[in-house]
């Protein structure tokens, strides 16, 4: 069996497991304050060309909890489209904070300034919850990725309306190194509040790296981790991997991201010479949504794992596929050929 169904199932990439092996009996400063975790803070600061706060939390679901509960007061809420993360796949975690989720279709998997606008206006009184933050995704939940002047958009809507902006980069590696994006670590610096670069699936064994940029909310925010069961006694393995992945000239975390990209535009090449229509139009990052009849999704399940991402009207199913920096050519020639 053949997976395409995650970016995360694999353990993790050699040169993290060697690093490891190597500072297998080094000591350590614990909770996030040893010489790696500061080795790759200052790697990704570098990349950013700024200042900021850069805190290393275990999984994304920790990550936007934290970030949302420590940001915004008990009557305020935070805006995303419906597809987002935050709505959908994480178990009422953002609502069990006590803040509500307020969401607007997406439009290509993307939240826009026109929705964003219509959620606020929405809010009216104090009789309702307060907009105070916009939540998206690149790429997103549909394999879409934002432009400049998209994000640049959204900017300046939060500012006209006093909203703040947090960017959910659990695939990030991916929108960054696809071939239709032109933002870079500096510009989501310089448009955004908060964002986090995901290493759980970008050849991590896990972690994410929540970069803080908004001076306001940097404050405590290590409280706020410890509070929230996210800060790891042994943060230092979190810290060495970010430092493998970021580490000299050309960061090892841009080339597994391009990797995974490069395989899915080879099946997503394959799918439109055979003439497979799409649920989210290839964007060049690492999620693809091909649409499939009933027969096919069963052949295709005998020998490869993947998601069904919805049941079409015409009874018809849009499947996803994920490729990850350990997508070799042949598991991607063998589902071509079984396309």
């Amino acid at each position: 069996m053949i997976s395409f169904r995650n970016d995360y199932g694999e353990v993790a990439h050699p040169r993290i497991l060697e690093r490891l092996l190597e500072c297998a009996y080094a000591q350590n400063d614990g909770y996030g304050l040893d010489v790696h975790s500061v080795a790759a803070a200052d790697s990704i600061r570098r990349l950013l060309g700024r200042d900021a706060d850069i805190h290393f939390i275990p999984g994304g679901t920790q990550t936007n909890l934290l970030v949302i509960a420590a940001c915004l007061r008990p009557f305020e809420c935070v805006l995303t489209c419906n597809t987002g993360h935050i709505n959908v796949h994480e178990t009422g975690a953002i609502e069990a904070t006590g803040h509500k989720v307020v969401t607007v279709p997406h439009v290509d998997g993307k939240l826009t300034p026109e929705g964003i606008r219509t959620m606020f206006d929405a809010h009216e009184s104090e009789h309702m919850v307060k907009p105070r933050m916009v939540y998206l995704s690149d790429s997103t939940e549909l394999g879409t990725v934002y432009t400049k002047t998209e994000l640049t958009a959204i900017r300046r809507t939060c500012d006209e309306l006093g909203l703040l902006l947090f960017l959910d980069g659990a695939r990030l590696g991916s929108a960054l190194c696809s071939a239709q994006n032109d933002l870079t670590l500096s510009d989501l610096a310089a448009l955004c509040d908060l964002f986090y670069i995901g290493g759980t699936k970008n050849g991590a064994l896990f972690g994410e790296a929540l970069v803080i940029i908004n001076d306001a909310l940097k404050a405590d925010f290590r409280y706020m981790i410890k509070n929230r069961g996210a800060m790891l006694a042994k943060g230092f393995v979190t810290g060495i991997q970010f430092e493998v992945l970021f580490e000299g000239e050309n960061p090892l975390f841009f080339e597994l991201a391009a990797h995974a990209n490069s395989q899915a535009i080879k099946i997503a090449d394959a799918l439109m010479a055979k003439g497979y229509d799409f649920y989210a139009t290839p964007s060049g990052s690492n999620q693809l949504f091909p649409i499939v009849t009933a027969e096919k999704m069963a052949e295709l399940e005998q020998n490869f794992a993947f998601n069904v991402e919805k049941t079409l009207p015409d009874g018809r199913f849009a499947i996803r596929f994920v490729t990850s920096f350990a997508t070799t050519d042949k598991m991607v020639d063998a589902l071509i050929e079984a396309l």
